[in-house]
């Protein structure tokens, strides 16, 4: 089937409006043919009728003129003959049937002596001509109108003078013919056709119009989207007053082009401030070796390796953190999916932080058992950022905690710090975002943390927020569980 609507496809215009008009007149031949064919039976079937009732009517004459004596001849407009039985000729019959013989042997059956009837309607069959001649009636079978009379009912004067006995029977059949209701129809079907060819000419006509006409703002939106460009992303396509789909097709497309704007402004930001962030540790890392092989016997040596060293673990964390956004970002996985228990995970991770040149109290409150799908080294990522940075703004304490939800686990992260304000709580989501004041420069981070675990948390399918608190910050994680561990899977 596929091949096959692959072929039909290569035979269909390309254009929209074409293909609109070409299903128009298909359809529209379609529904005139079927109507024509209904007009044409309904038509035949009237002049049918209207053929019957003439032959009603030539019967009941031809009756009558038998009545008066007279054997008619040549009279009315369908065929007709008025066979008696016991007698080869005819008693009378239409010119049509004269030329088939009637005049020397009758060529409908004679009706058969002791059974009659008044009227009825029978099948009657023409043979062909022994001429070889072929006539309207020859060799054809049609409806016959027939109605019998006793010879004895016309009178001894009478039957004697058609030239028949007393004890005689005769049948007047008349032929009903359907050349007129053919001759009609013809007719009609050759009006219906020129009708019709132009009507479906006019369908197509009026669809192909019709569709060039709706499809103009579409090419509109076509020709103002391809013109918009990187160095120009702000045009807009116009949304036409219709409130139809193709409106509702423009307000898309700029709501695309709003999201795509500022997708470019964001990495346009974060390559700059990438490239702001490797600048400074490379700055100082060249500065303290251009210094020391300058004035190499002034140099204290250990101290200017302790430098480049310190700048190049920073180089390194940060090359490491910003592969690590672009492949979360990418949705590339580091590995296999396996069983976590959270509440392991955040154990260990709790008495493996060692505040720096202070004393904090760091709480873990992880009761329950809480596993989740994912992968281990990410997820320790995740717990672990979040906590170094309740670590640096905390003032005495920081709590850790793990607890199951009915909709799945939920990990909090808080601390007593300075809090975050209402209005920054996504901001500080974003790569390289910093807040004032405690959360500044100065801390030695990347500031890629939280922007790296919020993308761990939505590529295991979860959430990273800021909640509501009056004093401090606190991060809820919120995954999904696990489902039923088996074997082995767990770590």
């Amino acid at each position: 089937m596929r091949v096959v609507g692959e072929i039909v496809g290569r035979f269909l215009p390309r254009s929209v409006g074409a293909r609109t008009a070409l299903a128009a007149a298909v359809a529209a031949s379609f529904i005139l043919a079927g109507t024509g064919w209904w007009a044409s039976r309904q038509l035949y079937d009237q002049r049918i009728k209207a053929t019957i009732s003439l032959a009603e009517d030539q019967a009941d004459t031809l009756t009558n003129q038998l009545y008066q004596g007279a054997a008619p001849s040549g009279f009315g407009k369908l065929p007709y003959e008025i066979v008696v039985s016991g007698r080869p000729a005819s008693a009378g019959c239409s010119g049509d049937l004269a030329a088939l013989g009637s005049d020397v042997r009758h060529v409908l059956p004679a009706p058969v002596a002791g059974r009659w009837d008044v009227w009825s309607l029978r099948t009657v069959h023409f043979p062909g001509s022994a001429a070889g001649g072929q006539g309207p009636l020859e060799g054809h079978t049609f409806q016959a109108l027939t109605a019998d009379v006793q010879a004895h009912d016309l009178g001894h004067a009478k039957a004697a003078a058609i030239g028949i006995r007393d004890n005689a029977l005769l049948r007047i059949y008349v032929v009903i013919t359907p050349f007129d209701a053919e001759a009609a129809v013809a007719s009609a079907t050759r009006i219906l056709l020129l009708v019709g060819s132009a009507g479906v000419v006019f369908v197509a006509a009026v669809a192909y119009a019709a569709a060039k006409h709706a499809l103009r703002p579409v090419e509109a939106i076509r020709a103002r989207t391809a013109s918009v460009t990187a160095s120009d992303p702000r045009e807009r396509v116009e949304v036409p007053p219709t409130q139809d789909e193709i409106a509702a097709l423009a307000v898309t497309i700029n709501a695309t082009l709003d999201r795509l704007g500022q997708a470019a402004a964001q990495q346009r930001r974060f390559i700059a401030d990438a490239a702001h962030e490797l600048r400074s540790p490379l700055t100082t890392l060249l500065a303290s070796l251009e210094v020391a092989l300058t004035y190499p016997d002034q140099t204290d040596w250990p101290s200017a390796v302790g430098t480049a060293a310190r700048q190049t673990r920073r180089l390194r964390s940060l090359t490491e953190d910003l592969l690590l956004l672009a492949r979360l970002d990418a949705r590339v996985p580091a590995g296999p999916d396996t069983i976590v228990d959270l509440r392991e995970l955040a154990t260990t991770l709790a008495g493996q932080v060692l505040p720096a040149e202070r004393h904090l109290a760091i709480e873990c409150d992880a009761r329950e058992t809480a596993l989740v799908r994912g992968r281990p080294d990410e997820l320790e990522r995740l717990l672990r950022n979040l906590l170094d940075n309740a670590v640096h703004h905390a003032f005495d304490r920081v709590l850790l905690s793990v607890r199951a939800e009915d909709e799945g686990v939920v990990v909090a992260v808080g601390d007593d710090g300075p809090g975050i304000p209402s209005a920054a709580r996504e901001h500080i989501f974003e790569p390289f975002a910093r807040l004032e004041d405690d959360r500044s420069r100065v801390s030695g981070g990347t500031g890629l943390g939280l922007a790296i675990a919020r993308d761990i948390a939505h590529a295991h399918h979860g959430t990273l927020t800021v909640a509501d608190r009056t004093c401090g910050t606190c991060f809820l994680v919120r995954l999904p569980y696990a489902g039923e561990a088996t074997s082995g899977d767990h770590v």
